[in-house]
């Protein structure tokens, strides 16, 4: 029987930093999974230990009740950390979470120039709530008919708007007359100035009316 052949660390493909098998996904290799020959390490701390063998550098993890993680698989040798993986797992989890939270959003209220007041300050309401959860505002004031004599009074109607939410954002540009529309979009506020002043910060957040024609 012939000997066998030594191992060479693998094919580009086996030190690929994902495990797959059937097409699933494994996540990174870790541990005894490494199977670069030499891999260069990092501890702890975030500091080198320099180039050495997968079993040297899991001997050093062990030690310590830590794992062996490789963090960049194509690098020439491979880059593997000590650390602890369920904690690291639960950061990497945290920081997909805050990322997916961060996505900004566009929420929409419509007004009619002839809007009641009380009408007026529920929309208020409704878009201070999502301005100060970090959405961007759409603002859409209609016009129909003869309404269209009295631009002037829904400039005015838009821009107080405007005013009114100035604790919680700002105007992105000036409103723009678009056919029978008067519109502009406002940006909410860093999270450290936004104030709530028509409402609690343990109300619901309302629906917007981007799918309300108001007609």
């Amino acid at each position: 029987m012939p000997a066998p052949k030594p191992f060479n660390g693998g094919t580009p493909r086996q030190h690929s930093n994902y495990f797959n098998k059937g097409g699933k996904n494994f996540g990174p290799r870790r541990n005894e999974r490494i199977r670069a020959p030499k891999i260069r390490v990092i501890g702890p701390d975030g500091k080198q230990l320099g180039i050495m063998s997968p079993y040297e550098a899991l001997s050093i993890a062990k030690k310590s009740g830590l794992d062996l993680l490789e963090v960049s698989p194509t690098a020439d040798p491979p880059v593997c950390r000590i650390l602890d993986y369920g904690k690291y797992m639960y950061e990497e989890a945290k920081k997909q979470k805050s990322h997916k939270s961060s996505v900004v959003k566009v929420k929409e209220i419509k007004l009619r120039p002839m809007i009641e007041q009380n009408d007026f300050y529920t929309k208020l309401r409704n878009a201070e709530k999502f301005l100060y959860n970090g959405n961007k505002l759409k603002i859409t004031l209609m016009m129909r008919g003869r309404e269209m004599e009295y631009k002037d009074k829904a400039f005015d109607a838009v821009n107080r708007a405007v005013n009114e939410l100035s604790h919680v954002g700002h105007a992105d540009s000036e409103p723009k007359l678009m056919g029978r529309n008067i519109g502009l979009s406002m940006s909410p506020l860093p999270q450290n100035q936004r104030k709530l002043k028509f409402s609690v910060s343990a109300d619901d957040v309302p629906d917007d009316d981007s799918e309300n024609s108001e007609d």
